[in-house]
């Protein structure tokens, strides 16, 4: 077992992350090497590393067991990083906050395939193995219990790819937290609308003339792919109204499409397309009754990605021992990336935490 005192590589104390004077927070850093590591599709790889960090302190009993622990979880093309983020960790760790890190210890990995952990773009490029949203929570489990010797979660919370995940959790280890908490997902299938999206980006991905199998040049990276990519997603992910703010004529939209390429090329096109690959294993519905956690869904009325129109959701929640469910109505909102905005979601979290 991997004791936190030997796991960290960085201390940092960080400056006050916003204008309003907030405290430091204190921020770790680490990898967590893991060996002959058997993903569900029978695939393997020798030496696998999940990279996190975390915010606060712990708090462990005398057997070093961690008791205050929160575990929150990414989207697809984000990190645990993301976290902190001045419109999340402004809202989400401060004092009095819902995640007041004088109180919990938050747990950020970052997932397979992105940021610090590994991922294609190492050197295995299209040789990594295929891996999917349960190889990713049993991981994450791994990190839990292996380094931080933590027996049980106070709060899973995710959001967009991050919340899928955390209705895997509930169904794949329940009982092992107090509280769940997806954002912006639903618990069904990758399918329709938000399944054509995907598979756009996958296929121009697969198709660029520059991808070449995966094994492009990387001082040549595939481009063509970003031109599908890099717009598909700020339309999908946005809303209409801040996309009308942010492109108010001919000329600024075509200038927005410009830099929404440039901004792209941040983007490896192998870890992208094993990333959105990775969806295709998720499905929670048919386990939904396994979920014996409160679980509180957070979903936005003008998320294209999650439509409330679908009406997947009451019946979900029906299906649960203790579930409760927040449509955020339009308005302040910045359609599926109102998840980014804990100002707009992050008192449901205190009020739900303070009950559960």
């Amino acid at each position: 077992m991997i004791r936190l005192g030997l796991a960290l590589l960085l201390l940092m104390l960080t400056q006050a992350i916003s204008a309003r004077a907030q405290p430091a927070l204190v921020v770790y850093e680490n990898d967590y090497p893991l060996h002959n590591v058997v993903f569900e599709n029978g695939e393997r790889m020798a030496d696998l590393k999940l990279h996190y960090t975390t915010v606060g302190l712990p708090l462990r009993d005398r057997e070093g067991h961690v008791l205050n622990a929160v575990l929150l979880l990414h989207g697809t093309t984000g990190t645990g990083k993301n976290f902190l983020a001045p419109t999340l960790a402004n809202n989400l760790f401060g004092p009095d906050q819902p995640l007041d890190t004088r109180k919990y210890f938050v747990i950020l990995p970052d997932g397979i395939g992105a940021g610090g952990s590994s991922k294609p773009s190492d050197g295995l490029h299209a040789h990594f193995p295929h891996y999917g949203y349960n190889d990713q929570v049993e991981l994450q489990y791994r990190l839990i219990t292996d380094v931080f010797a933590a027996p049980h979660l106070r709060l899973v919370l995710g959001t967009s790819m991050g919340g899928m995940q955390t209705w895997l959790w509930g169904e794949r280890h329940p009982g092992f937290m107090d509280a769940l908490i997806p954002i912006g997902a639903m618990p069904i299938a990758v399918s329709g609308r938000n399944m054509l999206w995907r598979e756009m980006v996958i296929r121009a991905i697969r198709d660029d003339p520059g991808w070449l199998g995966g094994e492009y040049d990387p001082a040549k990276p595939p481009r063509l792919w970003l031109e599908t990519a890099a717009p598909l997603f700020a339309l999908m992910t946005g809303n209409a109204e801040r996309l009308q703010q942010a492109a108010p004529t001919r000329g600024d939209a075509i200038a927005l499409y410009n830099r929404l390429i440039a901004e792209g090329h941040k983007w490896d096109a192998n870890d992208m397309l094993y990333t959105w690959e990775s969806s295709s294993d998720y499905n929670p519905a048919p386990d939904l009754a396994k979920i014996t956690a409160p679980l509180l869904a957070i979903n936005f009325a003008d998320d294209a990605i999650n439509p409330p129109e679908l009406g997947v959701m009451e019946p979900a929640l029906a299906r649960l021992k203790s579930g409760q469910y927040v449509l955020i109505p339009r308005g302040a909102t910045y359609g599926h990336q109102t998840l980014n905005y804990a100002d707009i979601w992050g008192h449901y979290v205190a009020e739900f935490l303070a009950k559960h």
